[in-house]
């Protein structure tokens, strides 16, 4: 099976009424973490100030998004889950250095999402920057969370080793009332090609191609940067982090394919969402640059559809089964938890 028919027909919303959990997913952007939950049963219910990204989500999936500013006021539909990614506002030397109490920060407003719901689960992800720089304002809010009584699991996990095509780091916290495993990585990585597949070399009179004055911007920008390899789509590996900047922007970092004649063409909005893992089916709203912030700033699908299943095993009592898929297995990840998931009702 390729691996666009595998996403299109695994990441389909559908309701596991014999599981009957709800989650709620605050700062839900398009959809991308609530599809990976929708494809394993879990109801949603979503929470975006972007009017777009707020359409593409009730555009595709089964549960509502409501297109609204967050803010520790705001009340909630009940909930057995908590999900999110909350912007965090960085903490220089020089700044206020205000923690929790800094208005311009998400995650005071998840912490109170998760005070008043009072999940089973939560669960959220952020930039590998949270381990380093922002280390100590991460520790503050495990330490939060951690007094409303739960026990923490956290991690950075790159979403390349969970069947996406890409490099994509992300700092992965679970909470929940007693231990809760993180999902094993998978061995066998998922190239860009194989997501692409004949699109990497399809192109019309639409295509964006790079003219000979962005050649030559592009070719300072990899010498001033001390690029080694010129930054274009390899498709013997999984893609480079994909990110607003590099699709939207015309910038020396942009997605581009190097076609066999020597062209250099920018990802469409469908090749960025397959490289996310979105399905084909999924239908982005909104003009092109905002398709691409949508996709950018998207959890994928795929790692997301990991992280849900992690969780639904421990709502049913068991920790996941940490199984690897080895390189030369001719089993996906799909074909083996069939034999865990539930048919589509």
């Amino acid at each position: 099976m390729k691996y666009w028919e595998e996403i299109n027909n695994k990441l389909k919303p559908w309701v596991d009424t014999e599981l009957d959990k709800t989650v709620v997913d605050l700062f839900a952007g398009c959809g991308g973490l609530s599809l990976g939950f929708e494809a394993l049963g879990f109801k949603t219910v979503g929470y975006e100030m972007d009017e777009k990204a707020t359409n593409t989500y009730n555009k595709n999936l089964l549960g509502n998004c409501f297109c609204t500013k967050l803010t520790t006021e705001t009340e909630y539909a009940k909930a057995d889950i908590v999900i999110g990614g909350p912007p965090c506002q960085p903490f220089s030397v020089g700044g206020k250095q205000l923690g929790l109490n800094d208005s311009r920060d998400g995650f005071p407003i998840f912490i109170e999402a998760v005070r008043k719901l009072k999940p089973e689960v939560f669960m959220f992800e952020n930039v590998r920057g949270m381990l380093y720089k922002n280390k100590p304002y991460l520790m503050e809010v495990l330490q939060a969370l951690e007094d409303l009584g739960y026990k923490i699991n956290y991690s950075l996990l790159n979403a390349k080793h969970y069947d996406v095509p890409q490099n994509r780091e992300r700092v992965i916290v679970l909470g929940a009332k007693s231990k809760i495993n993180l999902p094993a990585k998978r061995k066998k990585l998922i190239t860009a090609g194989e997501a692409l597949g004949t699109l990497a070399f399809e192109f019309n009179e639409n295509s964006k191609f790079f003219t000979e004055s962005m050649d030559r911007y592009v070719a300072k920008y990899e010498k001033a940067s001390k690029c080694v390899n010129p930054r274009d789509l390899y498709l013997d590996r999984p893609a480079r982090t994909l990110t607003c900047r590099n699709l939207a922007g015309a910038t020396g970092d942009m997605h581009r394919v190097r076609l066999k004649d020597g062209r250099r063409r920018r990802v469409t909005v469908r090749e960025a969402a397959r490289l996310q893992s979105f399905p084909d089916w999924y239908e982005f709203q909104g003009t092109e640059t905002n398709m691409f912030n949508q996709i950018g700033n998207a959890v994928a699908p795929n790692f997301a559809y990991s992280l849900a299943f992690t969780i639904k095993e421990y709502l049913k009592g068991n920790q996941p089964i940490e199984y690897i898929i080895n390189e030369d297995s001719q089993l996906s990840l799909f074909e083996n938890e069939k034999i865990y998931r539930p048919q589509k009702v």
